[in-house]
């Protein structure tokens, strides 16, 4: 079977699923938070399991000691929609901060805000950190570990933008550690392409750092350095 006829079953699949768990999503929604995340994680690990089945890709995870005590941010590099869907497989349960027009997606945005997402305005950038901040805030205390992709977008592999330093400071306010992660999923998944690739993606997490209020800025660059040079190095 050719490569386009894998990424076509695959995507047939990946309707089938959304729907099949979208339907849950109103029972879930009286489920306590953490229950019903995990309820709708199974979606993920379905999603992942078809993946690998369909189109042959596959992922490895380096820096598997580094992972501490949940909460904590996940301060990631964020090339395909791979992440989204896989991190739920690899990290406890994590809100993710994303653009408010995901929960308008038939199906895919039911499903989705049953996960407790932070949801943003990217058109009001003040509103938006305020956003983050006190959500993020919530769902740590609630048990969740956050994610935040700290370049805003998708960004193709052999290129970077400037990080934001939302993460870190949520991180800082609520007295948590920041986790860098290193990906090269965009050259499977790429960014505006259909078609996946098979092989296996490198997810590698560095060391926890505790950022200080005073301190902000450098560990945003201490971040933006370490995932830079990581992801450069995992052939991202």
């Amino acid at each position: 079977m050719s490569g386009s006829l894998r990424s076509a079953l695959f995507l047939a699949i990946l309707a089938i699923l959304t729907v099949i768990f979208s339907l849950a999503a109103p029972v879930l929604l009286l489920l306590p938070r953490l229950v019903r995340w995990r309820s709708m994680a199974c979606w993920n690990r379905s999603v992942v399991g078809a993946l690998e089945f369909c189109c042959g890709l596959t992922h490895q995870l380096i820096g598997r000691e580094n992972l501490p005590a949940p909460p904590y941010v996940i301060y990631s590099k964020h090339q395909s929609a791979w992440e989204t869907i896989a991190f739920p497989c690899i990290f406890p349960p994590t809100s993710f901060v994303a653009k408010r027009e995901l929960l308008l997606i038939p199906c895919f945005g039911w499903g989705f805000a049953v996960m407790s997402p932070i949801t943003i305005n990217r058109g009001t950038p003040r509103q938006a950190l305020r956003a983050v901040m006190e959500q993020g805030k919530k769902r740590i205390e609630q048990g969740f570990c956050v994610c935040v992709y700290p370049e805003g977008s998708r960004i193709e592999p052999g290129r970077t933008a400037k990080f934001a330093a939302s993460g870190i400071q949520l991180a800082a306010e609520a007295g948590v550690p920041v986790l860098p992660v290193a990906l090269n999923s965009g050259r499977f998944w790429s960014k505006n392409g259909w078609r996946k690739k098979p092989g296996c993606i490198t997810v590698s997490i560095g060391k926890p750092l505790l950022p200080q209020r005073d301190q902000i800025k450098e560990s945003v660059d201490a971040m933006h350095e370490w995932i830079a040079d990581e992801t450069e190095n995992i052939g991202g």
